[in-house]
């Protein structure tokens, strides 16, 4: 890079391990990330320099961090969306933009808008009140989950509610004192995640469609592609979010989180407008991965290639379990499967964080469910040899 001023500079607001694990892709392009963290211990701040630390929410830290950076993107959805607007006002290269952003910030405008797509989603409302509540449960004739329309994220801010639930739990998701979505409970065979990139210009690449796995509310397996989708679901799946990228104004990663009916429908659950836990795979198991994809779409960069290197790669997360440190793990771990790749966020473990994944690809799929899943029960502590 030398003093050659053209090289531009990144800003990234999040010092998560989405941030961190987006500069090893900004350092093979040869462009600058910085960082917006909230504190000097968070897992990117240890890892770009001169990382910012201040407050993510405050528009003059937003704004002072915006003057450094050529165009300026998110690790997470939490920055307040009157200050986004007002820094497109400043005249600062926002992407994705405030408007797009906006359904990934909110469940309530995502379901609205989607709904009036034509895109396919579970029956919906937005309720006020347990009473709302029991009569959209009626209506669909059965469960019904809860969320709140912001701030939810690892199956938080989610309640299920069921002819057994107590008043109390029905009465808890209106505390927070936000919107909450209702939704029925859909009956699917699995969890589906269609993840896409997409720049300025309207160039856009479609991952393949992934498995992913849940526990708890939070992802602990993903195997890409998804085994056993037929083309015309999986083309389905891609092309609802391409869609979904165009119709929004979408730029750089777009994550569709899908459910698999039990009749053979996809329904569209969530949106992230980010990197996401559903195409960490890719850093391994794709040409292009999506960190570097992000960069290559919000500097309007032609796009890399999504395809797989392998027919299939298996990424499991790992969860802070009993063992308090973890790396004299990996004398074990590496010598005995030396084409198992291991990421760390820089975490404190504590039972249940994400601290991590492990990443396995090949041909054989069960052998690499088997590797991959070992791998993390070792570093977790739940087995020992």
């Amino acid at each position: 890079m030398g003093d050659d001023a053209t090289w531009p500079v990144v800003g990234m607001v999040g010092g998560g391990q989405l941030a961190r694990m987006t500069q090893p892709a900004a350092v093979a392009l040869g462009v600058r990330l910085k960082v917006l963290a909230a504190s000097a211990g968070e897992s990117a701040a240890q890892v770009v320099n001169d990382p910012v630390v201040a407050d993510e929410k405050a528009l003059a830290d937003l704004r002072a961090f915006a003057a450094g950076c050529d165009v300026l993107t998110f690790d997470h959805e939490h920055v307040p969306p009157a200050h986004l607007q007002a820094l497109e006002a400043d005249g600062v290269l926002v992407r994705p933009g405030s408007a797009a952003l906006l359904h990934a910030q909110d469940k309530g405008v995502m379901r609205s808008r989607l709904t009036s797509l034509g895109v396919p989603c579970p029956r919906w409302t937005v309720v006020a009140g347990p009473a709302e509540v029991a009569s959209f449960a009626a209506s669909v004739g059965g469960d019904v989950v809860l969320k709140t329309t912001r701030g939810g994220y690892d199956g938080k801010g989610v309640w299920l509610v069921t002819s057994s639930t107590s008043s109390e739990v029905v009465e808890e998701p209106f505390k927070a004192g936000v919107p909450v979505l209702a939704e029925e409970r859909v009956d699917y065979a699995r969890e589906l995640s269609a993840v896409v990139a997409r720049s300025p210009h309207g160039q856009a690449v479609a991952y393949p469609v992934v498995e992913s796995m849940q526990r708890d509310g939070i992802c602990v397996e993903v195997v890409a592609p998804a085994p056993g989708l037929s083309s015309s679901l999986a083309v389905e799946a891609q092309r609802l979010a391409l869609t979904i990228a165009s119709s929004l104004d979408v730029v750089g990663i777009l994550a569709v989180e899908l459910f698999e009916t039990t009749d053979g429908r996809l329904l569209v659950n969530e949106l992230a407008m980010r990197p996401h836990n559903s195409g960490h795979w890719s850093i391994d198991g794709a040409v292009t991965s999506q960190f570097e994809n992000h960069l290559r779409a919000v500097l309007d960069l032609p796009l890399g290639s999504p395809v797989a290197r392998a027919p299939y790669t298996v990424m499991v997360n790992l969860l802070g379990g009993d063992l308090p440190e973890v790396y004299s793990t990996y004398r074990h771990v590496m010598a005995r499967d030396p084409e198992l790749k291991v990421h760390w966020y820089g975490k404190g473990v504590r039972p249940g964080r994400k601290v991590g994944h492990v990443t396995a690809y090949g041909s054989d799929l069960e052998s690499l469910r088997s590797r991959a899943w070992h791998a993390a029960d070792y570093i977790r502590g739940d087995i020992d040899e």
